[in-house]
């Protein structure tokens, strides 16, 4: 076919790339079969000037009309963003993904550093490390986290640091300082960020062990992933703290807490079922 060209999110035209568009659907754990009669139809949807928004909604919609629980795989970017407006759903879900990894983890701690008193999304423990991790969420991926705010969160950290060694069995401890953020990072603030020794976790950083990486790797995707969830179920179960598929598997009931109708009980844990199936 004729070199199409698209329009990406940071306003940019590039020239459409099959082989991408196949990437991004085969991660989803789609077949290669549904993957190439999908691209093929998309491909003939296709004009210039088409937004990346439009070819992803468009092959949403058919991956939908295939297996709900590819659809939802696919569906996590935009999953993610849906934790807002407050995005402290995204802190406990940080939070869940670090207990699934052994760490025992606190939520919303105050504590005094060696000057002032700090207020931290999540304090994270495991063996000999101890870590202090911001949670920044952007209701839009076109906004990327700036050198400001690893700037901001290493300065809290070396005064909550000074404090931690102070505490009996933490003089011997590894301590950092962490950002967590569900889009992407400026070059200069992975610049500061590795300088520094902050650990930054985003949408696609680092290269291997990226925000993405580790929900896929694990399982454990977000309810807001979900295709049979309204927007307003979602945000009915956010609200009592319920961000995982998994905790919807292994509660069912909080289904009826929220008001969803039984009718729809059996598809949405069918779907929440085939998510769980790849926790590891």
């Amino acid at each position: 076919m004729s070199t199409i060209q698209i329009l990406k999110d940071n306003g940019e035209l590039a020239n459409f790339e099959r082989a991408k568009l196949i990437a991004s659907l085969s991660k989803s754990g789609a077949s290669d079969s549904v993957v190439e009669k999908i691209v093929t139809e998309i491909e003939f949807l296709l004009f210039n000037g088409i937004t990346t928004k439009e070819i992803y909604k468009k092959a949403f919609e058919k991956l939908k009309n295939h297996a709900r629980p590819t659809a939802a795989r696919y569906n996590l970017k935009k999953g993610i963003l849906e934790f807002g407006p407050t995005g402290f759903p995204f802190e406990i879900f940080v939070g869940e993904l670090l207990k699934h990894q052994g760490y025992s983890v606190k939520i919303g701690v105050i504590t005094q550093g060696f000057c002032v008193q700090h207020e931290l999304d999540v304090v994270a423990e495991k063996d000999n490390n101890h870590f202090m991790i911001e949670c920044k969420f952007h209701s839009s991926f076109n906004t990327k986290c700036s050198v400001k705010i690893p700037l901001y969160i290493q300065s809290r950290f070396l005064d909550i640091e000074k404090q931690w060694v102070k505490q009996p069995g933490h003089e011997h401890k590894f301590h950092q300082g962490w950002v967590v953020n569900n889009t992407r990072f400026s070059k200069d603030a992975i610049q500061y960020a590795e300088c520094m020794g902050l650990k930054l976790l985003g949408w696609d950083y680092p290269k291997n062990g990226s925000l993405k990486d580790l929900i896929s790797t694990t399982g454990l995707y977000p309810i807001t992933c979900l295709s049979t969830l309204k927007k307003s179920e979602k945000q009915a179960l956010l609200h009592k703290n319920i961000v995982l598929c998994k905790q919807l598997c292994d509660n069912p009931t909080i289904l009826n807490q929220v008001g969803i109708e039984q009718i729809k009980h059996k598809k949405i844990l069918e779907e929440g079922h085939a998510l769980c199936s790849s926790l590891l």
